[in-house]
């Protein structure tokens, strides 16, 4: 049984970028996962948050790839402070990549980060979370390395794991009130038990009449 699963990168930028995302999303559908991309795979006229809002919601993990998206061969950090610090050849991933992985730990998403080499690991990409961050170089041999076999073996369990989405079980009519008992009938039944109704009323009423001198 096949399972969606919420790809988060950014576009590529070059022929290597490309045949790695490639790569890796023929290694899911390989493993019976189905990875969908804003702006890849899915595309919506909704707001992005929305449209990311509505394609995680379906998905029953999210896996983070973070590429490199800008680099900065020359900055200072902390300008001005006691710990100033100048920067060279610094590289940052997208930031939807930190956006995406926030929203699926918020809603309880089995996550698995990867980070390219030499890409700046900060924030919800950094290690020490709950979900495991590896750092691999663009080269498609890393997607079959013991170390990326086995942590996408145990993030699939996670998701496997993860309870079925039933349908809610029937409220019990002794548990309804009169209003929600009317609004489950179909119209057919409903119709029907207005014309009971109404020859009750209009029996009484007949009773009634009988009675009165």
């Amino acid at each position: 049984m096949t399972k969606n699963v919420f790809l988060s990168v950014g576009g590529t930028a070059n022929e290597a970028q490309e045949k790695f995302v490639a790569a890796l999303e023929a290694r899911l559908r390989a493993e019976g996962l189905v990875p969908n991309t804003v702006g890849r795979n899915t595309f919506s006229a909704d707001a992005p948050l929305k449209t990311v809002e509505n394609l995680m919601s379906s998905c029953d993990g999210t896996i983070v790839l973070a590429l490199e998206r800008t680099l900065l061969e020359r900055g200072v950090e902390r300008r001005g402070g006691p710990k100033e610090r100048a920067l060279s050849g610094v590289r940052f991933a997208t930031p939807w990549n930190q956006i995406e992985a926030a929203m699926s730990y918020a809603y309880g998403k089995p996550l698995l980060v990867i980070v390219e080499d030499g890409v700046k690991a900060e924030g919800l990409l950094e290690p020490g979370y709950d979900w495991y961050v590896q750092s691999v170089p663009l080269e498609t041999a890393s997607l079959n390395s013991i170390e990326f076999n086995g942590v996408l073996a145990s993030w699939k369990q996670k998701i496997s794991a993860l309870p079925g989405k039933e349908k809610p079980a029937a409220p019990s009519p002794g548990d309804m009130t009169i209003a929600e008992l009317v609004g489950a009938m179909k119209p057919k039944q409903l119709w029907s038990l207005i014309g009971v109704a109404s020859g009750v009323v209009a029996g009484a009423f007949a009773f009634g009449a009988k009675l009165l001198p």
